[in-house]
């Protein structure tokens, strides 16, 4: 990663390149408290803070973000393009509604993810990242979003071990199927 300018994570997070893993979190808790949507932001900035933690995240701990280096049309990004590990990122932004609130949906969220998955990354009630299984094994990343009453869910997906993503609606029938077979949430 290089440059400070204004698309660069660090400088969006208010941090050094040399922040840690923690310092990166409570920059992106205290930032998103004014830039949520619930709080009077808007949905663009939180995609762009939420961006910003993911490839600071990504320099922190040496894992490589899954948007491309500029000038390498070799590597594409989660719209389609291939990442930097060479495997197919899908993204499906907005994939599907929960009529719950974010806290009751991100709840319904993490029981399928048992059914379906393990657990990687729980950041209540905005974002889970899961290991899904069969049938499509990948890494499944779900973005939710206050929506009047109710939660957005977006989905990004990554194949694993050199594999190509699963196809993304595959991914959001799932997810629907099992939220469904909930009972208590609509979708």
């Amino acid at each position: 990663m290089d440059g400070d300018g204004p698309d660069d994570p660090f400088t969006v997070l208010g941090l050094d390149r040399r922040a840690g893993v923690g310092e990166i979190r409570a920059a992106r808790r205290r930032l998103a408290f004014d830039a949520h949507p619930d709080r009077g932001g808007d949905a663009h900035r939180m995609q762009a803070l939420n961006a910003a933690f993911d490839a600071a995240i990504a320099h922190a701990t040496g894992r490589r973000p899954l948007t491309p280096h500029r000038g390498d049309p070799g590597h594409r990004d989660a719209h389609g393009r291939r990442d930097d590990h060479g495997r197919r990122a899908m993204r499906d932004a907005p994939s599907f509604v929960i009529e719950a609130l974010p806290v009751e949906a991100y709840e319904a969220l993490l029981v399928v993810t048992t059914w379906i998955g393990d657990l990687l990354v729980d950041e209540p009630p905005y974002l889970l990242e899961a290991h899904l299984f069969a049938p499509y094994p990948c890494w499944c990343r779900l973005d939710l979003v206050p929506d009047a009453g109710a939660s957005t869910v977006s989905i990004v997906v990554v194949g694993l071990d050199d594999a190509p993503a699963p196809p993304v609606e595959a991914i959001r029938d799932l997810w629907v199927e099992c939220l469904n077979g909930l009972g208590g949430v609509g979708t």
